[in-house]
């Protein structure tokens, strides 16, 4: 049998803590997601940008770079994949720097579109398994983050959050004798 003092006690505490909250989620901000140390370096997510850029490139739609994918990539990459597969795609894009550097003698985000492609396809076809993987983790994670952002989920697949909207009080048609 709960005491008089511990119920109005935990009352106190769960009214409080009702309040306090809107003014502690206020505060949330982008910057305040971020990692401490992220495991990218500001080159490798310029690169990891021109790459996915190079996949879904802008049109007439945005393109992978506009949706804020190369950010949902990293986040995928920090959150739901081991170090193992981390330090893979660390690999991965560095190869990618070493093979735009040898067949074209510039980095991979200053060549053009047709160059960054044939650097994609040379991995992608590469004996190595490493590589292959790589540029298909990364390509699935672009087609992934690009289908899921929601400029693609309500311009172009019509997804609504909360569909079926009731109307309560809708005028019905008389029933005929």
């Amino acid at each position: 049998m709960i005491q008089r003092r511990v119920a109005l006690k935990q009352m106190a505490i769960a009214a409080g803590s009702l309040i306090a909250l809107p003014a502690w989620a206020n505060g949330w901000t982008s910057a305040l997601a971020q990692p401490v140390k992220p495991f990218l370096s500001s080159g490798h997510v310029a690169l990891l940008t021109a790459i996915a850029d190079t996949f879904i490139p802008a049109s007439d739609t945005p393109g992978a770079t506009a949706l804020g994918v190369p950010a949902f990539i990293q986040r995928m990459l920090e959150d739901c994949y081991e170090a193992p597969v981390q330090e893979a795609v660390k690999s991965g894009l560095a190869a990618v720097e070493t093979l735009a550097g040898a067949t074209y003698g510039k980095p991979f985000a200053t060549g053009d579109a047709t160059q960054r492609q044939a650097v994609l396809t040379q991995l992608e076809k590469a004996d190595e398994p490493a590589r292959r993987d790589f540029v298909s983790l990364i390509k699935n994670l672009t087609i992934q983050g690009y289908t899921t952002s929601e400029y693609v989920m309500t311009k172009h697949l019509n997804y609504v959050m909360a569909p079926g909207h009731y109307y309560g009080c809708v005028a019905a048609p008389l029933a005929g004798k």
